[in-house]
């Protein structure tokens, strides 16, 4: 094992990790870009407002993009499993 492949593999891991956890946060942001904008206009500074919607956004994109995401993470883990028999040697 050298420089180049313990480089390669973490760009690999970092960037599955970044593509997974990306649209579950791209959605709390939204959101809570929305909510802030409304607590700003209403004037209604209640804190655990954005806890709700945000829970229900990130449950529903949970819902829509699970499969894909388990499905992404496993292919990294088998990836990973199936080169340990190289490293090894």
């Amino acid at each position: 094992m050298n420089v180049g492949f313990v480089v390669d593999l973490s760009r690999e891991v970092i960037w599955t990790l970044v593509e997974v956890a990306s649209p579950l946060l791209i959605i709390s942001l939204i959101i809570g870009l929305i909510i802030s904008v409304f607590q700003t206009i209403t004037s209604i500074q209640e804190q655990t407002l954005t806890f709700v919607p945000k829970f229900l956004a990130i449950m529903l994109v949970l819902v829509l993009c699970g499969a894909w995401m388990l499905n992404t993470v496993s292919d990294l883990f088998i990836s990973l499993m199936e080169q340990i028999p190289d490293l090894v040697k």
